[in-house]
């Protein structure tokens, strides 16, 4: 019996309860996927229609102005726009470095196993430490041990606007480096799996032409792996900008506008978190737009993260 006809027995033999159970299956996955979809658009229309007042009063220009002023009534949301965008990328600089060279490291056989076990689950418990209690860590520890060293690099770079402040204590650059804590699992562990579905011919090719281990890590197995490597480390930029419980306590929340690095900030999810519980008036409308300007940016950040996911599959 050919397999074309094999298939058309076995299809005339299911029974109508297996029917029955693969409709309803597809039927319940499609509902569940469109109850996402539903639950997404309902966000965004909520927090629209929350900032559609202060929308249509401040339009654009709330989002160049730094001026927050419950008493006069007016607010500006560049200083939290500013600290959400610096703080996340500057976080992930330092943190694509470290969380590619320690996925490397884990899967590239480089030191001996039972290290290399030890540092990948170093890795998995750092993402389980709350944020809360990272946020205490950075106030009482790490700010005042790396105190000194920005007070070096304020005398030797202070010329320069990032670094034009003298550190006092909490402010944009303790935040930045608690963020590369929060995100370096992130990063490390989908590189980790990327590099791990890498074909195991492919690295026997490359090593077979007289490949060096770090060459065909470098030319071979990372161009492999880049689509995973990229979109993990998009989605390590999207939950850098909705951080909130760990950046409110060290970032200093101040509303003044300040260029530099070393001084007192603000990010969007610091600001609503602070403010949304005694907010009156047109001030609610100002934070849901903040709010809907955060979504717009964490949005924008996945759909990049699709589109040079896709690109780079095909490429490679």
């Amino acid at each position: 019996m050919s397999n074309d006809q094999s298939g058309q027995y076995e299809l005339r033999r299911r029974t109508d309860s297996e029917r029955f159970l693969d409709r309803a299956f597809r039927d319940l996955s499609i509902t569940m996927a469109s109850v996402v979809a539903v639950l997404l658009i309902g966000i965004f229309l909520f927090v629209f229609s929350g900032a559609f007042e202060s929308i249509g009063r401040y339009g654009l220009k709330y989002l160049v102005t730094s001026e927050w002023n419950p008493v006069s009534d007016q607010y500006g949301a560049f200083n939290a726009i500013y600290g959400t965008i610096i703080t996340s990328l500057t976080s992930i600089c330092v943190a694509v470095p470290l969380g590619i060279g320690t996925a490397i490291v884990i899967t590239e056989d480089i030191l001996p196993k039972k290290i290399r076990e030890t540092i990948g689950l170093m890795v998995e418990l750092l993402a389980a430490i709350p944020s809360v209690v990272l946020g205490l860590w950075a106030i009482f520890v790490m700010e005042p041990f790396l105190r000194p060293i920005f007070i070096a690099v304020n005398h030797y770079f202070g010329w320069f606007p990032f670094f034009s402040t003298k550190p006092i204590g909490p402010g944009i650059m303790p935040a930045t480096l608690i963020l590369v804590i929060m995100i370096l699992p992130i990063i490390t562990s989908i590189s980790r799996d990327s590099l791990n579905q890498v074909p195991l011919p492919l690295r026997e090719a490359a090593y077979g032409i007289g490949a060096t281990r770090w060459s065909a890590i470098l030319h071979i197995i990372l161009p492999a792996a880049i689509s995973g490597i990229a979109g993990g480390i998009l989605l390590a930029l999207g939950r850098a900008m909705g951080e909130t419980m760990a950046v409110t306590m060290i970032i200093g929340n101040s509303l003044n506008f300040n260029w530099s690095l070393f001084a007192p900030g603000n990010t969007i999810s610091a600001m609503l978190a602070n403010q949304f519980g005694e907010a009156d008036g047109s001030q609610v409308s100002s934070l849901m737009y903040a709010a809907f300007v955060l979504m717009i940016l964490t949005l924008s950040v996945n759909i990049a993260a699709q589109y040079i996911v896709k690109r780079l599959s095909l490429k490679y």
